[in-house]
C-alpha cells in the first residue's frame, strides 16, 4: 500500500527553537526531487506518527515530493533484503545493534557518521553504541523503551522493603517475600525471550556491557568461567524459588495476573507491561519501577533498551534529502512530539527532548539518559544472530527449569557458537 504526500506550497513558520546546528542546516537546505521512504509502521498509532513526521518535514521543504510506502511489519522483515538490493528507497526503518549488521556487512546501508558530529552526537550519546559498527554510524534511532523491574510498591511497603541498589539487598528482599508466601518474580517463558531479559541483565551486571556484546558477537566461549559466573548468580535466585511455578506454560501476558493478584512481587519487563497492569486495575500508587541493581561493583550499569531506527540505503537516489530527514527525525523537538503518550508513548532518544507526563517514562528516560554509563544493549535476540539467539534462549529456559543441566546446556551453546559464527 502506498501513501503519497505532496508538500504544501509554502512552508509553515517554525514555532519552536531548533535543537541543533545540524537540524537547523537541514531545515535551511533547499531540498527538491523525490524522497522515497519505506516503513513497517503498519499499526494505527505508529503509522499516524510516521505520517505526521512526513507532513511536518514536507512543510519545511515544499519543493520536495515525499512518497511513503507502508508494509506490514512481518512482511517487511522478509522483504527488506530484496528491496534494499533491487529497488532501494531513500530511507528505510529497521532496528539497531546486530539486526542492522547483515545489511551493513552487505554494503546495503549508507555510512551516516557525518550526521553524528557536533550536537547530535552528544544528544544521542546513549544510543550511539547501538548504531555503531566498525567505528561508524549507520543510521539514527527514533524511539526506544526501557526495561527494568516493575514491582508492587504496596507489597514492598507492607513488608518494609526498599528499592535495592545491590545484589545482596535484591536477594534479601526476595527472601522476605518468600517468607510471606509471595513469589519474588512473575515470568512467562513459554516464548523464551523473557528468559533472555534475565540473562541480559545478569550477564551485564556480572561481566559488563563490553563482555556481553562480545558474547553476543561470538567472540567469547559459552563455557568461559565468566559466563558460568553469570549462571551461578542466576541459580541463587532459582534455588531460592524466586520465580513463579510452571512459568514455561505462560506467555508474558499470562504471567501478569500473578503480579496483579499479589502472588508475585515484581516483573523484569519492558515498559510495555505498564499499560496492561493499569488496565488490570493496579494504580500508580501500587506499582513502581527500579533499575536492575548492581552485582559486580567493578562494572558500570548497562541497560536493555530495544531501539527502532532509520537508515539510508546505499543505493538511495536522494541522499541529501534522506540525510536531512534522518536529522529531523532525531531532533529534540520531533522526538518530544512522536514519543508523547498519544503517539508512540515511548522514550525520546534525544536527551534534549521533553518526556511525556508519565512517571514510568520519566524514570526510564532518567535511567537511559543519565544512569546507564555502561551502555545500552538491544536485547539478546537483537544483539545475537537469529540462529544463535534461538539456541541460547532455549538454553536459558531449560536452565531455569533444570539448573543441574548447566554444563550440558553450555556445551550445546558453545557448539552452536562454533557452527554459527
Amino acid at each position: 500500500m502506498k501513501i503519497y504526500h505532496r508538500a504544501a506550497i509554502a512552508a509553515l513558520a517554525m514555532s519552536t527553537t531548533l535543537a541543533s546546528g545540524a537540524f537547523a542546516e537541514s531545515h535551511e537546505m533547499a531540498l527538491s526531487g523525490d524522497l522515497k521512504i519505506f516503513s513497517d509502521m503498519s499499526n494505527p498509532a505508529p503509522r499516524a506518527v510516521m505520517e505526521g513526521m512526513i507532513e511536518r518535514f514536507g512543510e519545511m521543504h515544499p519543493e520536495l515530493n515525499i512518497e511513503l510506502t507502508v508494509i506490514d511489519r512481518e512482511a517487511y522483515k522478509t522483504q527488506i533484503r530484496n528491496f534494499l538490493s533491487a529497488n532501494p528507497p531513500d530511507v528505510a526503518n529497521w532496528y539497531a545493534g546486530n539486526r542492522m549488521a547483515p545489511y551493513v556487512d552487505a554494503g546495503l546501508f549508507e555510512d551516516v557518521s557525518d550526521l553524528w558530529e557536533g550536537d547530535l552526537s552528544e544528544q544521542l550519546a546513549s544510543t550511539k553504541g547501538a548504531m555503531t559498527l566498525d567505528g561508524k554510524q549507520w543510521g539514527v534511532p527514533y524511539t526506544y523503551y526501557q526495561w527494568g523491574v516493575y514491582y508492587r510498591k504496596d507489597l514492598y511497603e507492607e513488608y518494609g522493603l526498599e528499592e535495592p541498589t545491590d545484589w545482596e539487598t535484591f536477594k534479601s528482599n526476595c527472601q522476605t517475600l518468600l517468607d510471606n508466601d509471595i513469589k519474588c518474580f512473575t515470568i512467562g517463558t513459554k516464548f523464551l525471550w523473557t528468559a533472555a531479559g534475565w540473562f541480559d541483565y545478569l550477564n551485564m551486571r556480572t561481566n559488563g556491557f563490553d563482555f556481553h556484546m562480545a558474547l553476543a558477537n561470538g567472540e567469547v566461549e559459552w563455557t568461559d568461567e565468566r559466563v558460568k559466573q553469570t549462571f551461578a548468580n542466576w541459580r541463587e535466585l532459582i534455588d531460592m524459588g524466586a520465580y513463579i511455578d510452571n512459568h514455561t506454560a505462560y506467555s508474558w501476558q499470562e504471567a501478569l495476573p500473578f503480579m496483579v493478584n499479589g502472588e508475585a512481587g515484581a516483573y523484569l519487563m519492558g515498559n510495555f507491561a505498564v499499560a496492561p497492569l493499569r488496565e488490570a486495575g493496579l494504580t500508580d500508587e501500587q506499582i513502581d519501577y527500579y533499575q536492575f541493581p548492581a552485582i559486580n561493583p567493578d562494572v558500570e550499569l548497562a541497560e536493555d533498551a530495544p531501539t527502532d531506527t532509520f537508515h539510508i540505503p546505499s543505493g538511495a537516489q536522494n541522499k541529501e534529502a534522506a540525510k536531512a530527514f534522518l536529522t529531523f527525525v532525531a531532533s529534540a523537538d520531533n522526538q518530544t512530539t512522536i514519543n508523547a503518550g498519544d503517539a508512540l508513548g515511548q522514550l525520546p532518544v534525544n536527551s534534549g527532548s521533553s518526556v511525556d507526563d508519565d512517571k514510568f517514562l520519566k524514570e526510564g528516560f532518567e535511567t537511559l539518559s543519565s544512569n546507564s554509563p555502561g551502555g545500552v544493549a538491544q536485547f539478546f535476540d537483537r544483539d545475537a544472530p537469529a540462529e544463535m539467539a534461538k539456541v541460547a534462549m532455549e538454553g536459558f529456559q531449560e536452565f531455569m527449569v533444570k539448573p543441574d543441566q548447566l554444563d550440558q546446556i553450555l556445551d550445546r551453546l558453545e557448539r552452536a557458537r562454533q557452527r554459527i559464527y
